[in-house]
């Protein structure tokens, strides 16, 4: 027997609204707290704790422990919007795990700050060789312990050693050196772009920001805020496994160009579902872009190019964390 038209409207109605609850209704969806992990690959731990793909959204870095990586890097949450990336053989250290008082430090090695929303209420700290800077806008900050460098890709930080005390903007740098005055000075964007944990950054960003369509799009059903929303902060999306960033309105950029879209933008938005694939608007949509069919490059010049991030992978594609949590 053939259904019209209508029926299986309203039957593929019933479905949507079915799905929304199943994700609304996870513990888990939407409680990330500042050192949650959200993704590894290679060697990593927590203490003594060897850590896997298992662990991904559960274990969380406690006051005092340390995330440490050997030959393997790992991506952890700070406040909503908020990611920290440590480097292979790098150490970070927990503070202070707090929303409005959050503070690591990086104790060996480098680790990169993706910063797509800030708030003044916000103190939000990572230190490193005796110096602490404090992350004041949306941008990128690499804190490089092995090197005796804080750089400011993008953004604004203010640094802080002993007595002396510096404002880094975007292109800016600051020489951690023993005996070397705390002074600001500009650096080559473009020659850093293009080393390994600059390109895995600017990998993971994308791939967030597909997780992001992906889980923004169920809370916006049907034009309106659907079952499960509480506003802007981390939500889990069981197809990319792991957390991404969910505005509460409008569109967010990352610093590398990606979009971190709304649920109402997205509702808004045009897709269509091929495959295994999805289509949209893509990462770093603006009005009146044309790219190649399925991609949209970045909303800005700073993304290098190098290893270019797919724009819609499929989910259980080879880069995010791999499978759901339970």
């Amino acid at each position: 027997m053939k259904l019209s038209r209508v029926k299986l409207a309203g039957i593929f109605f019933l479905a949507v609204i079915l799905a929304v609850p199943a994700w609304a209704t996870r513990t888990d969806a939407y409680s990330a707290l500042p050192g949650t992990l959200n993704y590894v690959e290679g060697q990593v731990a927590i203490g003594d704790q060897t850590l896997n793909g298992k662990s991904i959204g559960s274990a969380q870095l406690q006051p005092g422990q340390t995330l440490t990586t050997t030959n393997g890097k790992a991506e952890m949450l700070l406040t909503p919007g908020v990611f920290l990336r440590l480097d292979s053989n790098s150490s970070v250290k927990m503070v202070s795990p707090g929303l409005t008082d959050t503070r690591v430090r990086v104790a060996q090695g480098r680790a990169m700050v993706e910063v797509a929303e800030i708030h003044s209420q916000n103190n939000l700290q990572v230190s490193a060789d005796g110096a602490t800077a404090r992350l004041l806008k949306t941008g990128l900050y690499d804190v490089d312990a092995a090197g005796d460098q804080i750089r400011v890709f993008d953004g604004k930080a203010v640094v802080q050693e002993g007595d002396q005390q510096v404002t880094v903007k975007g292109g800016h740098e600051v020489d951690l050196s023993p005996d070397v005055k705390l002074k600001a000075k500009g650096f080559d964007k473009k020659a850093l772009a293009g080393d390994d944990l600059y390109r895995w950054s600017s990998l993971r960003s994308s791939y967030l920001a597909e997780a992001n369509v992906d889980a923004a799009r169920v809370y916006g059903a049907n034009g309106w805020y659907g079952p499960g929303w509480i506003g802007a902060g981390w939500y889990w999306d069981p197809w990319f496994g792991g957390y991404t960033f969910i505005p509460g309105r409008g569109i967010l950029y990352s610093p590398f160009g990606w979009g971190f879209y709304s649920p109402l933008v997205v509702y808004r938005s045009p897709f269509f579902y091929s495959g295994r694939y999805y289509r949209t608007f893509g990462p770093g949509y603006r009005p009146g872009f044309v790219g190649r069919p399925g991609f949209h490059g970045p909303a800005n010049g700073f993304h290098s190019g190098a290893g270019e991030p797919r724009a819609f992978a499929a989910p259980g594609g080879g880069f995010h964390g791999g499978g759901g949590r339970r």
